[in-house]
């Protein structure tokens, strides 16, 4: 009895401890504590470490194969008699609403439950619009909610709630961005194709340059979310004085282009600091006039975020000559190293190497090498003797090829590949591009793309998907004496086509994954007005080239080759090729010294290396989707993803090439699209088995989201037009209630 009476006591005392800290408990445990708007797949690629993984394990391994669609949100904006579009965005979820742009560049907002119209924004006003477009930025501050993003070299601010135009903003809602830039405003055109990153109350954003002589340069910049004030601007061609100034000519940064983020970025908001990885310095094949390492250039950068103040940076690619953008922002990533854990930054390429970098000092975990590359070939071009290798993780994708890798489809077309490849300047990796023809492998749609890596805290694995796809860069001399005034309109189309346009859209104008439609077959889907007004004014990821058609003459000209009319009669006006260039962005012939250096263009650029019937010069697999354990920079797994069941000979899918990237989920999933079998997967994220897939309505050349609301967790993934519905969708999965 004693015994229990003490306890009573000690209960009573006990309680009586507490009674005053009672308020205090309640206050602590019964506050609302606001939800984290950006939680559920509130950022591109799920969040500000770009990890394109989702913590919602309610669709898993053991039911996804019960996964099936739970809504489709047709946006229905499609011009009359154009194409099936491809639309590249990665949508966001703010409480139960969706926000996405299609492809033709309109923003739309979305019941994520249900699929219904909220409200719909044109920053195009009617216009045809376009172009890339992979996603938007949201920004609030108690009940000033926006949506941020581009419209072509437009940034806008819109209400979340009415969706217009928040009128405080830049002017009327929007910014326009070719402001700040070194060019005239009214003459040039920068596009991003990437949404920017919100740290605090600013909205970081890289952006899209041509990659041609003349192009504007690739700064990074950071506007006011709530005014559109432009707050700072990091120069990824150093300006005299700063760092990196000393790897280019003097006066590079008054001409030299390129070096853009085109990507995306990445934030650690408790070190303030805002990471970014950029593209080539152009022009992209030749640079005889930016001889030096380049920086910024093919670099992973770190800068603080409220400033812009550099912090450190690791070049990936010195003097790039071969295209070798790094194409997705860098993945935030913790992991064991040593026996301690580090913070680092993961950054994929189209080379196929990861660079696993420490976060606060941009050094590698792992070892890497400058090894000797083979020098270039061309009068005046200078390459770099060395390129950085990293030894571990070991390459994701193929980096050599010899003859026994050529693809084998009959005796014919085998022989044809061969006597090809034999023709073409080829000493591995690095191996620069020249006038005989240079076999380029990784080619620059190879390693990895826009998509990205997926990231998976819990297991340190990130996943990443990998292109093997080998091009033939050929390289031409452009002379200045070399008149085109005695060619006919056509033929004076088809050679300014090749100074700009081949680049991009291809020698055959069959165009790419990329975003850079065919031009085939322009005839009865649009008109030549269409046309001219795309090609003055720009759009999504192309440049306005309203300063190279400055007359009546030159317009006739790409018409003429575009609309495949040979029967036009002459110009009268003389125009050499380099004066063509030099007009290209309002360069001068002066500020390009075109006078004193020669210049030299891939009349191949991005040309596939096929045989004659247009199947891969290469033996599968093409696409493969990788688990990386980057603990240890071991391979857990590697699997085909995509299948072309007319190439296949084996049990084993041929892969595929594609852009768009992984997301992985806390229910033990990887899913991926962007295949073009149409088809979207998931695979286990432990094994590579693949476990779920879904025949799609047309091409998902894009990133999937993950998210949920209320009791239910959905994937929602962008399809691309088809025949009958050429504006595409919105499609969301779900379980079976």
């Amino acid at each position: 009895m004693k015994s229990a009476q003490i306890n009573k006591t000690g209960n009573i005392l006990l309680i009586l401890w507490f009674i005053p800290f009672f308020p205090l408990l309640f206050g602590i445990t019964g506050c609302v504590v606001k939800p984290d708007p950006y939680a559920n797949w509130g950022v591109y690629k799920a969040d500000s470490q770009s990890s394109s993984y989702s913590p919602l394990d309610q669709i898993n391994k053991e039911n996804v194969a019960k996964l099936n669609v739970a809504w489709v949100f047709e946006p229905n904006d499609s011009i009359e008699g154009g194409r099936p579009l491809n639309s590249e965005s990665n949508p966001i979820i703010i409480e139960d609403i969706l926000y996405t742009t299609s492809a033709r560049g309109r923003l739309f907002a979305v019941n994520a439950v249900s699929g219904e119209l909220q409200w719909s924004f044109d920053p195009f006003e009617g216009g045809r619009g376009g172009g890339i477009k992979r996603g938007v930025a949201y920004w609030e501050d108690g009940s000033d909610k926006r949506i941020l993003f581009t419209g072509g070299d437009k940034l806008f601010a819109i209400d979340v709630k009415t969706g217009n135009p928040i009128p405080t903003f830049g002017i009327g809602g929007k910014v326009n961005l070719n402001e700040g830039m070194r060019g005239d405003p009214d003459r040039i055109s920068v596009i991003p194709t990437s949404p920017g990153i919100v740290f605090e109350d600013l909205l970081i954003l890289g952006t899209e340059v041509s990659e041609l002589y003349g192009a504007e340069p690739g700064h990074i910049r950071a506007y006011n979310a709530r005014s559109g004030e432009l707050v700072w601007i990091f120069h990824t061609i150093p300006l005299p004085g700063q760092v990196g100034y000393e790897t280019w000519p003097p006066d590079a940064w008054k001409y030299a282009g390129g070096a853009n983020n085109w990507g995306g970025l990445s934030l650690d908001s408790s070190l303030g600091m805002v990471f970014f990885s950029t593209g080539s310095p152009t022009y992209d094949y030749y640079g005889a006039d930016r001889k030096g390492m380049n920086l910024f250039g093919n670099s992973v950068v770190a800068v603080d975020a409220r400033t812009g103040a550099y912090i450190w940076h690791f070049q990936t690619i010195h003097h790039d000559l071969w295209d070798y953008d790094l194409p997705a922002p860098p993945n935030l990533v913790t992991l064991e190293h040593d026996g301690r854990k580090v913070d680092a930054v993961a950054q994929t390429s189209k080379v196929g190497f990861l660079y696993v970098l420490d976060r606060k000092t941009g050094e590698s975990l792992f070892p890497i090498e400058e090894r000797p590359v083979p020098p270039s070939d061309i009068p005046g071009e200078e390459a770099w003797p060395t390129q950085p290798f990293p030894l571990k993780p070991a390459p994701y994708a193929r980096q050599y090829l010899d003859e026994s890798d050529i693809a084998d489809y009959s005796t014919s077309s085998r022989d044809s590949l061969i006597e090809v490849f034999r023709s073409l300047r080829y000493e591995g990796l690095f191996t620069p591009p020249s006038v005989q023809g240079t076999l380029q492998f990784p080619g620059s749609r190879g390693g990895s793309s826009w998509g990205g890596a997926a990231f998976d805290a819990s297991t340190g694995l990130l996943y990443v998907k990998s292109n093997d796809s080998p091009e033939i860069m050929r390289l031409k001399k452009v002379e200045p004496e070399k008149s085109i005034s005695n060619l006919s309109v056509y033929k004076r189309g088809e050679s300014i086509y090749n100074t700009y346009c081949v680049s991009c859209h291809g020698k055959d104008r069959n165009g790419d994954e990329q975003g850079n439609p065919s031009l085939v077959g322009l005839k009865g889907r649009i008109s030549e007005a269409d046309v001219l007004t795309k090609i003055k004014q720009g759009a999504g990821k192309m440049p306005n080239f309203s300063s190279v058609f400055t007359d009546r003459e030159k317009e006739d000209a790409i018409l003429a080759f575009l609309f495949e009319n040979e029967n036009k009669g002459r110009p009268n006006r003389e125009t050499s090729l380099l004066q063509e260039i030099s007009s290209n962005h309002g360069a001068s012939l002066e500020t390009l010294s075109l006078d004193t250096l020669p210049r030299y263009l891939n009349l191949t650029a991005y040309g596939y290396f096929r045989d004659i019937e247009g199947r891969p010069g290469i033996k599968p697999p093409w696409g493969m989707l990788h688990a990386i354990n980057l603990n240890t920079g071991d391979y857990a797994w590697s699997v085909p993803v995509g299948n072309n069941p007319e190439l296949q000979t084996s049990p084993e899918e041929t892969g595929e090439a594609g852009s768009a990237g992984p997301v992985v989920t806390a229910g033990g999933l990887v899913f991926i699209a962007g295949t073009r079998d149409n088809r979207f997967r998931a695979f286990d994220k432990d094994t590579g088995s693949k476990l779920w897939e879904f025949d799609l309505p047309g091409f998902a050349n894009a990133n999937p989201s993950i998210y949920q609301v209320g009791e239910k967790q959905y994937v929602v993934l962008s399809v691309g037009g088809n025949s009958k519905n050429t504006a595409g969708s919105v499609m969301a999965f779900s379980l079976p209630d």
